[in-house]
């Protein structure tokens, strides 16, 4: 695996090296030693899927306050998403900033979100997978979220004006800063 850190502190993309031959290929794509060595954080604890019907969908921004905050590693296994994360840690050099990655089916690349990051992706195709891996257990309690439009963070979203997306999504609150 390549790691490739972004422009936020402690997020980053990773890239297989894929050993390739006559019958196709074969990456590693998680190993907690190598993780460790990088120093990210290599505890598994929940995998999900998500699958998405319409390209345009928007879900997010998502993210767990302690003590169930959760790193997550992220990969589009069909199709191809905008993927959003804002760090929201107040201590961080680049607190309140954003970034987005394409994530494809084709291009496999994961992305690494540290704990204290809201995440969130818009579909970019129709019929879209994603695997994510977290290190915490759900915990509905410690559910947050905000607004995917909320204009201190100005989000640029590839396909406006956003239509698909649920309720719980389009009604978070703009962030307020913890106290």
């Amino acid at each position: 695996m390549i790691f490739k850190e972004t422009e936020l502190n402690g997020a980053f993309v990773l890239e297989f090296e894929l050993k390739k031959d006559e019958r196709g290929f074969f990456a590693r794509t998680f190993d907690r030693t190598v993780f460790k060595e990088h120093g990210l954080t290599g505890n598994i604890l929940q995998s999900n899927l998500s699958f998405s019907r319409k390209a345009g969908t928007l879900r997010g921004m998502h993210y767990q306050v302690p003590p169930h905050e959760e790193t997550k590693l992220i990969r589009c296994t069909r199709g191809a998403i905008y993927d959003v994360i804002i760090d929201l840690r107040p201590t961080s050099p680049t607190y309140k900033h954003w970034a987005a990655f394409e994530l494809a089916h084709d291009n496999y690349k994961m992305l690494y979100v540290p704990k204290g990051f809201a995440n969130g992706f818009q579909t970019l195709t129709d019929d879209v997978e994603l695997s994510y891996h977290v290190s915490q257990f759900y915990s509905p309690e410690s559910e947050r979220g905000v607004r995917w439009d909320d204009p201190q963070f100005g989000i640029k979203w590839p396909q406006a004006p956003v239509r698909i997306m649920s309720e719980k999504d389009r009604n978070w609150p703009d962030y307020v800063p913890p106290r």
